[in-house]
């Protein structure tokens, strides 16, 4: 696999194809998108639920593979990849927030952060320093030791969106952040999400429906008939 490039975009899609068996047929979501994002760049995914956001997150993350076009991350061509090298690819250059938190209970909010890189390979110490950086980032430096259970639905979210930048990734993808929670807490932790964003630098793409979190980014495009259009 060749290395990712601090120079090459953090995202880059081309006539981007993908459908599911549907009875005897085939339902086609995504049908020719191209896509381009900029390290740094904030990008919103708006479009009405079945069109195909989180289908395009999935093959964006290497969750899914495409059935035809080209798709690079820092300039690394994807499709080409076995197995091992995508998943090294995804583990070190992608970072993940979804709907609901998916937070181990039993650990605190420091080993959930913690965790992505241990298995990244950093010492306990390296990734317990990573982690109370974001923590403190995401301002839940006073609740570092403790569980899931014992936080509110918005400071679990907060505790995600930390592990998700935990090793530091070129691209982040969410799909509904703050889909979950209430609107006063889906605007505070959206902000500290943007903040975060903006302060170290990362490229993300992120599906709403909330109108008003799509104007805070940088520019929104939305699927239309399995392409992209801006929005």
């Amino acid at each position: 696999m060749s290395e990712p490039s601090d120079s090459a975009p953090a995202l880059r899609m081309e006539a981007i194809a993908h459908s599911y068996k549907e009875g005897a047929g085939r339902l086609e979501v995504l049908k020719g998108v191209d896509l381009e994002i900029k390290r740094g760049e904030i990008v919103a995914l708006t479009g009405p639920s079945g069109s195909g956001k989180s289908t395009l997150l999935h093959v964006a993350g290497l969750m899914e593979g495409a059935e035809s076009g080209g798709l690079w991350l820092s300039g690394v061509e994807v499709r080409s990849l076995g197995d091992g090298e995508r998943t090294r690819l995804r583990r070190e250059h992608l970072g993940f927030v979804y709907q609901f938190h998916h937070l181990l209970p039993e650990f605190s909010a420091e080993e959930n952060v913690m965790l992505p890189a241990m298995i990244a390979g950093r010492t306990r110490d390296q990734a317990r320093e990573r982690a109370r950086e974001l923590l403190n980032e995401v301002g839940l430096g006073e609740r570092l030791e403790h569980r899931p259970a014992e936080l509110s639905g918005g400071e679990q979210q907060r505790v995600a969106i930390a592990r998700a930048l935990a090793n530091a990734p070129d691209l982040l993808l969410a799909d509904e952040p703050t889909g979950n929670l209430d609107p006063a807490t889906a605007d505070h932790v959206f902000q500290v999400f943007i903040k975060v964003l903006k302060n170290t630098g990362r490229a993300a793409l992120i599906a709403t429906h909330n109108p008003d979190l799509a104007r805070a980014m940088d520019r929104t495009l939305s699927i239309a008939d399995g392409r992209l259009v801006p929005a």
